[in-house]
């Protein structure tokens, strides 16, 4: 002999009423199992780092008005020199049309 389901739906109430679930006899979806999850916000926050203000962040707020140490860029300047005096710097840029090209025979 079978249950009615009145009292099954019955016995289901009370049982979330006891362990403090939801009552849903028609098993609607109701998101549920996605808000009971952690919250992802300080998750991705955290993966992003936030932009802090640099010097070249001062520099183009103010401009040339305010005199800046920036010591990475004086390194980096210096290196550049160093490159300069063994020659090991990078070509010169072409200045000038391009040389006309000689139309002739193909051999």
């Amino acid at each position: 002999m079978s249950v009615p389901r009145a009292r099954l739906v019955d016995l289901m109430k009370a049982q979330c009423q006891v362990f403090a679930t939801t009552f849903n006899p028609e098993g609607v979806r109701m998101g549920s199992k996605v808000l009971r999850q952690r919250l992802k916000g300080p998750a991705l926050a955290a993966y992003y780092p936030r932009k802090v203000a640099g010097i070249k962040d001062v520099k183009r707020e103010f401009g040339p008005t305010l005199a800046t140490w920036d010591e990475q860029e004086e390194e980096r300047l210096d290196h550049i020199e160093e490159l300069k005096a063994r020659g090991k710097n990078a070509p010169k840029k072409k200045t000038g049309p391009p040389a006309p090209v000689a139309k002739g025979k193909k051999r």
